[in-house]
């Protein structure tokens, strides 16, 4: 699986997809780690649907695809 990478909103945050795992990075926090496995919508998803996410007040909603996460530390 290709490495896709994004930076969005106001926090420095990365989120790479590889090897079927999603990284949650962020300046500051501790990264987290996700098995696309758990979030089928994301592993089946275009580089361009996981590209257009939105951070919310819980963590990281996909729009397109309609998929939410819940990331600590934010």
């Amino acid at each position: 699986m290709a490495i896709f990478t994004s930076r969005k909103q106001k926090k420095d945050i990365k989120l790479t997809f590889d090897n079927g795992m999603l990284y949650v990075e962020w300046t500051g926090g501790k990264p987290q780690a996700f098995p696309l496995a758990w979030l089928p919508k994301l592993l089946n998803a275009s580089d361009e649907d996981r590209a257009d996410w939105t951070l919310t007040p819980t963590g990281i909603h996909w729009n397109k695809l309609n998929e939410d996460i819940t990331v600590t530390g934010l």
